[in-house]
């Protein structure tokens, strides 16, 4: 349902817990079909961490060149569309996209 970019770089030696718990600070507990993005400093690579509906997932993405484009911590809830999304993922800069609707901020 929606998807929140974390502002803060993280230890991508953190596991499911440990992200876990940093969305649990912020919204009280991780929500059902909702999915929460986290980088690290140089940010190339991804871990999300998904809510679905009956337990977590854990997956890591990460660009062998490049990196990808995150939103500054001093970013007002961004709203991404589906193709701002997927941008996003393989690395390109989906702030030029346009705006949409299914992103916020963690």
């Amino acid at each position: 349902d929606q998807i929140w970019l974390g502002t803060e770089p993280v230890d991508m030696r953190a596991g499911m817990d440990t992200l876990l718990s940093r969305v649990v600070m912020v919204f009280g507990a991780a929500q059902p079909h909702h999915a929460y993005l986290f980088t690290n400093r140089r940010a190339n690579r991804m871990k999300v961490l998904v809510h679905d509906g009956i337990g977590i997932w854990l997956a890591t993405r990460r660009l062998h060149k490049g990196s990808f484009t995150w939103s500054p911590a001093n970013t007002l809830n961004p709203a991404l569309t589906e193709e701002q999304w997927q941008a996003l993922i393989i690395g390109l800069p989906w702030h030029r996209i346009g705006p949409g609707g299914v992103i916020g901020i963690l």
